[in-house]
């Protein structure tokens, strides 16, 4: 059976904490104080506590104020600047060209986000799908049933995938499925249930598996 890659999108195939990561989460902060009438401080620990807790900002305001989720993914990812806010990385369409089996992009995403990165990354056409946060019907990693649609949708078993991810909390979730996992970070202690640890993506190159 060939290997199924998947890939997460921001922090993982490119560097969105440097530029894209501070204006999402500003824009995610405003958008809170005006739909709970907050003030900045409330609505800044109200978005961190739901991100900590389920791993998405938005599935604590579904869950706790009945937001829509397609409004506010709306208004917190338009980036109309997107392009001066992308960090390449160099050779990812060589890396991810040379490697052999399937691949997928799975991120928490919105789809219109998601594929305007590939876009500007150049590497669009080289996924056989994007699995965006909507794909899930927004139930987003780390949650297993985000994964257990993604593996019904492309008719994989976890133990033919490999997983690349910079979030522990999702890696762990693949691991317990059954999936190699790969970490994308820069910190050295590794815990357990992560297989490799690579400081970026394009250390895959030089990864035996």
């Amino acid at each position: 059976m060939s290997k199924v890659w998947i890939f997460d999108l921001d922090d993982t195939l490119h560097d969105a904490s440097t530029h894209i990561f501070p204006v999402m989460n500003r824009a995610m902060t405003q958008y809170i104080q005006d739909q709970l009438a907050l003030d900045e401080n409330k609505a800044h620990y109200l978005r961190q506590h739901y991100w900590q807790v389920y791993g998405a900002t938005l599935k604590g305001l579904m869950r706790h104020h009945g937001t829509n989720p397609h409004h506010f993914l709306r208004v917190t990812h338009q980036f109309k600047n997107l392009t001066e806010l992308v960090v390449q990385t160099k050779r990812i369409r060589h890396l991810i060209n040379s490697l052999s089996g399937r691949k997928v992009i799975f991120t928490n995403a919105p789809r219109d986000y998601a594929l305007r990165v590939l876009d500007l990354l150049n590497i669009t056409d080289l996924f056989e799908l994007v699995f965006s946060v909507e794909s899930t019907k927004f139930h987003a990693k780390p949650s297993v049933r985000g994964f257990q649609s993604l593996l019904k949708s492309i008719k994989a078993k976890p133990r033919d995938c490999i997983m690349l991810e910079d979030n522990l909390a999702a890696l762990m979730t693949a691991k317990r499925l059954g999936m190699k996992t790969i970490w994308i970070s820069k910190k050295i202690a590794k815990p357990n249930f992560v297989d490799f640890r690579l400081s970026k993506v394009s250390a895959l190159a030089n990864l035996k598996l």
